[in-house]
């Protein structure tokens, strides 16, 4: 039924990676530099590592730059955040506030596999 986005699946998923990158980078400068929002920067060490991932992996895959591994970093991470952060509180996410980490997670994966694609960094420099 739906078979005319077929053709354009390549940018379709152009699209998810830049914009998945892009929404994960705003996290991450949102933890670093307390931009975008009003919140202070975070203090611990281990909030300024996941700043640092999300910054920079989430422009990494949003630009398609070493797409698998700054991906399943990217990935890692939030499995990680679930289940140190949320998972405590109740082990289902839509009662844990959890659905974005594992959302994230599970889209990263994906991109892991997949890689670049079209209009990406990666696929330039083969």
């Amino acid at each position: 039924m739906f078979r005319f986005l077929t053709r354009w699946e390549p940018q379709l998923y152009a699209i998810l990676r830049i914009v998945t990158g892009l929404l994960f980078a705003l996290h991450g400068t949102q933890k670093l530099f307390g931009f975008p929002g009003d919140q202070p920067p975070a203090g611990s060490e281990l909030m300024i590592a996941a700043g640092v991932i999300e910054c920079f992996g989430g422009a990494a895959v949003a630009l398609g730059f070493l797409t698998p591994l700054a991906a399943f970093l990217c990935s890692g991470e939030m499995a990680v955040a679930y289940f140190k952060v949320h998972f405590p509180q109740h082990w289902l996410p839509n009662l844990n506030q959890g659905e974005a980490a594992v959302l994230y997670c599970f889209l990263f994966l994906y991109i892991a596999a997949r890689g670049g694609g079209k209009w990406s960094i990666d696929r330039e420099r083969k």
